[in-house]
């Protein structure tokens, strides 16, 4: 026991230490975590064996990451994505063990060596390269979501790896070499030993139609449980009304995935990657995003760290110019196949360079690989050890690379037209534009439990959305493709907050010509504006500062000698006197005449206005001697204004 709790608190003091330092020196939190490994490992030698066995539980932080990614997606989004997998990604793995498997043939290695290290060496860390571009807001550009389908489309080929590795086993030349790893499969080291390989066993003794058919089940039960179990149980839960239940939930979720995946020969981070993108739309989504969320950021955490702890730097020391030249050989190769993609798939300057530097790193399963390649007699153990130094060195050296890229970034001039970034998340509301006023109906919507589709043209400030975690897309709405890649074919609303007035009367033009069932919301600048967004079909019209105005002038009143209860009357006589004037003056603007040669515009407005006094005066004097005839109906929602306005003094 004394033990454990020693590690426990070597692992957190030495991440509580090393990870805001290296944030602050804006080296990321990724290398302070590999750093504060080297630290403890290789460099002090505080930890030993037990790293090993730390990092099988550890690695859940990688499964937990593609579950939340998961949920951040829709089945639709998959499949707008099918061209990025099978393109980009399918062109990755193949170009990349293409290169490698001959430049390792060019070395002398037999081919079906080559092979195996092609395949080994052609993944890329999911867990390091989602994780930095999560922290930089980068997830949402054109460049992050291409290293995403990669990524993706590595973690599905690991499947027919493991299927081809044993062909490629020279039988009776190696016998079973076997060499300390520091890895295996995800969560395949979770539960009992006993249990699981009774399991496994029963898998394995099945024919090659029965191990098929217990996949496929596999997936379908995951995709079962998602689509029809969650919510029975999450409503069974509720009763209890016990937080931590959802969190215990929430887990089992993950674990019992992962184990299921694990026992059919998959991937547990792709199981749990497909059940997340199957409760993706449930109403449950939040709870289960905010259960998990701690406990994948401390698991990636405490993973980062056996990495850097697992670096065998005596090998390194034996041959330090012949392993680093290997690695920086392998990111090399690795980065020219994908940069060569990018170029075909005409990517921008930045986003190609973000795919370059990003994914040319080893992977986390390249260690699973190395792992099996040994035991089924692929790979002599020295080549093994080798495998591994260079994984977990391309590894440590990824962060650095993504400083280069910002620092290329820096440098590389902005285009004057930079390209759209390419939307691949519908929602239901649509927020053309998101400025100081787009911003709180945003927020707001959101902590309602809604999701939205967020489209501006200003980059900086979708940069700086992403920076704080929201989620939008940088393109000018206006433009009908990208405007109906946001989903304007199926969404329940558009909210129209663009700052430019002319492009924001064009917007709700063609919004309405598409859709006439479609609900606008626009913001207006002012009244003539109004009038312009009336006449191109908005169905709610918000002036930017008249609510504001409005409770300036309660505020003034109360200040006067009104109570709080005949000023917020007053308040709200006059926004609905205000909003039918402006209305039956909607009617007589004509587009293209200045308001002042208008006479029957004039002519009403003057009539409006003096209704309107009559209106206010009347309602007030009657209101002093009789009381308002509307009391009853409207006395809760003027207490509740009353209390609002208290609060708004106080705040």
């Amino acid at each position: 026991m004394e033990s454990f709790l020693f590690q426990a608190t070597l692992y957190l003091a030495a991440g509580v230490v090393a990870v805001p330092l290296s944030v602050r020196l804006g080296l990321g939190s990724v290398l302070g975590y590999l750093i504060a490994g080297i630290a403890i490992g290789p460099v002090f030698g505080l930890v030993g064996s037990e790293t090993a066995d730390l990092q099988h539980f550890a690695e859940f932080g990688v499964v937990m990451m593609l579950f939340l990614i998961g949920l951040e997606l829709e089945p639709r989004a998959i499949w707008d994505m099918r061209m990025r997998l099978l393109g980009l990604g399918g062109l990755q793995v193949v170009g990349t063990m293409a290169v490698i498997t001959g430049g390792a043939m060019a070395f002398g290695q037999p081919p079906t060596m080559a092979i195996a290290i092609g395949m080994i060496l052609a993944l890329s860390s999911t867990a390091i390269v989602l994780q930095t571009l999560t922290e930089k807001g980068l997830m949402q550009t054109n460049g992050g979501r291409s290293c995403f389908s990669v990524l993706l489309t590595q973690d599905i080929a690991v499947i027919p790896m493991l299927a081809l590795l044993p062909l490629l086993a020279i039988p009776g030349a190696l016998g079973h070499a076997t060499v300390d790893t520091h890895t295996t499969v995800p969560g395949s080291e979770t539960v009992s030993a006993s249990h699981a390989e009774a399991a496994v066993a029963m898998i394995d003794a099945l024919p090659a139609w029965g191990v098929t058919l217990a996949t496929l089940g596999a997936v379908g039960l995951v995709i079962l449980f998602g689509a029809f179990a969650t919510r029975p149980i999450f409503r069974y839960l509720h009763v209890a009304k016990l937080p931590e239940l959802y969190t215990a939930f929430a887990l089992l979720i993950v674990i019992g995935i992962a184990f299921l995946m694990s026992v059919v020969g998959l991937s547990p981070a792709l199981g749990t990657f497909l059940a997340g993108v199957v409760l993706a739309n449930t109403e449950f989504r939040h709870e289960l995003e905010s259960a998990i969320e701690p406990f994948k950021g401390l698991l990636l955490g405490l993973f980062f760290i056996t990495v850097g702890a697992g670096i065998r730097f005596q090998v390194l020391f034996d041959a330090p110019t012949t392993i680093l030249g290997l690695t920086l050989l392998t990111m090399f190769a690795k980065g020219l196949v994908l940069y060569i993609i990018a170029r075909v798939f005409r990517m921008g300057m930045r986003n190609r360079w973000l795919f370059t530097l990003g994914l040319a790193q080893a992977g986390e399963f390249g260690f699973v690989l190395v792992s099996f390649s040994l035991q089924q007699s692929v790979l002599p153990a020295d080549l093994g050890e080798l495998l591994l130094l260079v994984i977990a060195l391309s590894m440590l050296l990824t962060p650095l690379f993504f400083i280069a890229y910002d620092k290329l970034a820096r440098r590389a001039p902005v285009p004057e037209t930079p390209e759209p970034d390419e939307i691949d998340d519908q929602q239901p509301i649509i927020i053309a534009g998101i400025g100081r006023f787009g911003q709180v109906v945003n927020r707001m919507l959101q902590l309602a439990g809604f999701q939205t589709t967020v489209l501006d043209h200003d980059l900086n400030t979708i940069q700086l959305m992403r920076r704080f975690g929201f989620k939008g897309f940088f393109g000018d709405p206006t433009r009908p493709e990208l405007l109906h890649a946001a989903g304007l074919d199926t969404a329940r609303v558009l909210v129209v907050a663009m700052d430019d007035g002319a492009a924001a009367v064009r917007l709700v033009e063609y919004a309405r010509r598409r859709r006439p069932d479609l609900h606008i919301v626009a913001r207006a600048r002012d009244r003539v504006h109004v009038y312009k967004l009336y006449r191109a079909g908005a169905n709610d019209i918000v002036r930017e500062l008249f609510d504001s105005s409005l409770r300036a002038g309660r505020y003034v009143l109360e200040n006067m000698g009104m109570t709080d209860r005949e000023a917020s009357d007053m308040e709200r006589t006059f926004y609905r006197l205000d909003r039918a004037a402006l209305r039956d003056l909607a009617e007589l603007w004509i587009p293209g005449l200045p308001v002042s040669r208008n006479d029957a515009y004039i002519e009403r407005a003057r009539a409006l206005n003096n209704e309107l006094e009559s209106e206010l005066m009347k309602r007030f004097d009657t209101d002093i001697l009789v009381g308002d005839p509307d009391d009853d109906e409207d006395e809760a929602d003027a207490v509740t204004r009353a209390e609002l306005a208290e609060n708004d003094r106080q705040d």
